[in-house]
């Protein structure tokens, strides 16, 4: 898969290598700024089911 997107890049292997770290910049960008604010929504921060450390805990009571 990886060969087969960078074959269909044009230009020579610096140029192609630019492409795809705008590519993944956007991709992060959109992640970031879009789709997880959108998912925390449904991500209910009460229910975690990992706790804190022992010595933590016993710090805050």
């Amino acid at each position: 898969m990886y060969a087969a997107l960078w074959r269909g890049l044009p230009g020579p292997w610096w140029v192609k290598l630019i492409i795809l770290l705008v590519l993944v910049a956007a991709v992060l960008y959109g992640l970031l700024f879009y789709v997880f604010p959108w998912a925390s929504q449904f991500i209910v921060p009460q229910e975690v089911t990992v706790g804190l450390p022992l010595l933590v805990t016993s710090l805050t009571a």
